[in-house]
């Protein structure tokens, strides 16, 4: 045997490094711990570089941590914009929706409580009117095309699938649960029956906001289990209480208005928030009890509640 054929074979290929994630703010991401010090632990970011490691304050540590573990954290930004995890994650999955608070409003979007140690960001374009600090709206959790976990409002598949039809409700019962979602037609309502219950824009003297709580009147069960219903009183209160409504205008502009029988429905409906029909019933229960006239257009106050006005 040569001396070529005693050395060992040459190896001309390196093993394949291990690939690197790329974690950031936003994400939930499964880490391990790799050192431990005064300030809590510190996770492999796995970029190679010790520099990189992610602080786990000791403060958002759900549990004691050795090194070595492997801990589900959520990752955010801390105010010196440093990236920091935290052991309180979301406590929703993705795909899930479920009724959050708003914590913060920004110009670009909102940020809702999921359960982390940070809202989650809420975009613009997923948003379903303009909600407040405070408010609780349905929304969905997903994961962005930057890979961060973000919140939308656009739930409608999601609410048909949790939807059940209606059982046992009869025209006239109350239903109670939350604006989700507006059309050019009116709002649905996720009923806290799970029903989706539909109220015709002529059916509200005013737009509750979308997340609102609301309670409402059935006025048709449809062949699918769903619901339509209004939030207008029934036509008997509805009488007195768009009549008042009128008196309270007309008394806080000295006894006179520019609106009558002939006033187009939709000026009506913009400043009383009822139909002409209804705004007609109420005028003639008003003049048939004396306390208004009609003139050129006009409607007035008449008798006592007009010296009232002129008193004041």
């Amino acid at each position: 045997m040569n001396e070529q054929e005693e050395k060992e074979p040459e190896t001309t290929s390196e093993a394949p490094a291990r690939k690197r994630r790329s974690v950031h703010e936003g994400m939930v991401a499964v880490m391990r711990v790799v050192r431990l010090g005064e300030m809590g632990a510190f996770l492999d970011a796995e970029t190679g570089n010790t520099s990189d490691d992610v602080l786990l304050h000791s403060q958002q540590q759900t549990a004691p941590v050795a090194v070595g573990d492997e801990v589900e954290v959520f990752l955010y930004r801390d105010p010196k914009r440093r990236l920091t995890a935290s052991m309180r994650v979301p406590k929703m999955k993705e795909g899930q929706i479920a009724r959050m608070k708003v914590v913060n409003v920004s110009k670009d979007g909102a940020f809702l409580d999921v359960g982390a140690e940070r809202g989650i960001f809420m975009p613009f374009a997923g948003m379903r009117g303009r909600p407040r600090i405070g408010e609780r709206v349905w929304a969905k959790l997903y994961t962005d095309k930057s890979g961060r976990l973000a919140v939308t409002m656009e739930v409608e598949d999601e609410m048909r699938r949790a939807s059940k039809p209606a059982e046992g409700v009869k025209v006239g019962d109350s239903v109670t649960g939350e604006i989700y979602n507006y059309t050019d037609k009116g709002a649905f309502l996720f009923s806290k029956e799970r029903y989706i219950v539909f109220i015709d824009n002529k059916e509200m003297r005013i737009r509750p906001r979308v997340g609102e709580t609301v309670t409402a009147r059935v006025t048709f069960i449809r062949e699918d289990g769903r619901l339509n219903a209004s939030l207008r009183e029934i036509k008997e209160k509805a009488l007195v209480s768009d009549g008042d409504a009128i008196l309270s205008l007309l008394r806080e502009r000295k006894g006179k208005m520019p609106y009558s029988d002939d006033t187009s429905p939709e000026v009506i409906r913009d400043k009383f928030g009822v139909s002409k029909a209804a705004f007609k019933r109420a005028l003639g229960r008003l003049l048939k009890e004396g306390k208004i006239e009609q003139r050129d257009g006009w409607t007035y106050l008449r008798g006592e509640t007009e010296e009232n006005v002129k008193d004041s």
